[in-house]
């Protein structure tokens, strides 16, 4: 495991007026825009705050992203520090939110953050999903398929991929057999518009109901 940039960040919970600060880690493997987005979403509110970005692949462009930013930036190899890095995360984040990661969950994490880790899917679930499915090649399945709409799933993540309880849904129409770049394009923006506002109002629930 690899920090990278640890810039003054507060690794106890924060009360601010009797609200509860909750701490949230980033997971992405590639450019970070959904990252950065949230990064921005939350900075400066008083519900929560993005404390650790965690990558699996040390030539990510979230790395990048984070770079000038009071934000731990972490790099770890799956297959033999998922342990180390679980560790950290229990000690200082109390979400777990997915952006692009394309690793699965080990069953460790998911008993260590029950109900507490998050996933955006680039399709409507539970079409276009499972094992194998991201990225590009959900919207080549989704154009292959004829598809009239198509959007984003926000969803728990448990130890199946694609299976966990769904938070929201967001559709955008499409046309059937529309390019999968076209339709990729779509879906970004349904990303970036509505994954901050959803894990928010989530997290508004979630305070409500201790």
């Amino acid at each position: 495991m690899v920090i990278l940039y640890s810039r003054n960040v507060e690794l106890t919970l924060l009360f601010q007026e009797e609200i509860f600060m909750l701490r949230i880690a980033v997971l992405a493997s590639g450019s970070g825009s959904n990252a950065e987005e949230l990064h921005r979403y939350f900075e400066g509110g008083d519900l929560a705050r993005v404390e650790r970005i965690v990558t699996n692949n040390t030539k990510a462009g979230v790395i990048d992203r984070f770079s000038g930013k009071k934000v731990a930036v972490l790099t770890f190899d799956p297959s033999t520090e998922s342990d180390l890095i679980l560790q950290e995360l229990t000690k200082t984040v109390d979400l777990v939110v997915l952006a692009g990661y394309l690793k699965m969950i080990p069953a460790p994490w998911i008993r260590a953050f029950k109900g507490r880790i998050i996933n955006i899917h680039p399709a409507l679930l539970p079409k276009h999903g499972g094992k194998g499915m991201y990225g590009k090649r959900v919207h080549q399945a989704v154009s292959e398929a004829e598809e009239t709409e198509t959007g984003i799933t926000i969803h728990l993540v448990n130890e199946h991929y694609d299976e966990g309880a769904i938070i929201a849904q967001f559709a955008v129409d499409i046309s059937p057999g529309e390019v999968p770049s076209s339709i990729e394009e779509k879906v970004r923006r349904l990303e970036l518009e509505y994954y901050g506002p959803t894990i928010e109002r989530w997290i508004e629930n979630l305070i409500l109901s201790q």
